[in-house]
């Protein structure tokens, strides 16, 4: 069994013998068993942070090539009229920190009732689809990895550490 510890990244130059389908929440999880496209179990034990790329090259300590494949999954898509309506929804979605693919005049996230609707409020259309789901990785190059908002942590309704207020005009 093949234990992944590096990701060359995009390598078109090399010959991968395996390949790894994975949806979002897969490409984000940097240490666990998976099931190679082959039916072989694999370890991976990569380097944390970092959300595993549609064409990333993974190498295991034995030399084996495992090449990253983005899993279609269920996400709702949301297009816009215009760019200004893009621009809110967005900026509404951005401050509960939600995971958002952005494209021309429209939008992705995983399925959540409550976000649907107020796209929706919003004047944007939306449907549910199997499609890949490869959000934006933030500002900083950060992982777009989701966290849980656990008002005990933090002392409000963020992510750890997030103590500011979402609405309020700075």
């Amino acid at each position: 069994m093949p234990d992944f510890t590096q990701n060359l990244g995009p390598r078109p130059d090399l010959e991968s013998a395996e390949s790894l389908s994975l949806d979002y929440e897969g490409r984000i999880r940097a240490r666990r068993r998976v099931i190679l496209d082959s039916g072989r179990e694999a370890g991976l034990f990569l380097e944390r942070g970092r959300t595993l790329a549609e064409g990333d090259v993974l190498r295991a300590a034995d030399g084996t090539l495992a090449l990253v494949r983005c899993r279609p999954e269920p996400v709702c898509t949301a297009r816009a009229p215009d760019g200004l309506t893009l621009a809110r929804a967005c900026w509404h979605l951005g401050n509960r920190h939600t995971v958002l693919q952005i494209g021309d005049l429209w939008l992705r996230f995983l399925p959540d009732p409550v976000l649907e609707n107020m796209v929706r409020l919003l004047g944007l259309e939306v449907s549910a689809e199997e499609a890949l789901f490869t959000p934006e990785s933030g500002a900083y190059g950060h992982s777009a990895a989701p966290y849980a908002h656990s008002g005990a942590e933090s002392g409000g309704s963020g992510p750890p550490g997030h103590r500011h207020e979402h609405g309020a005009e700075n």
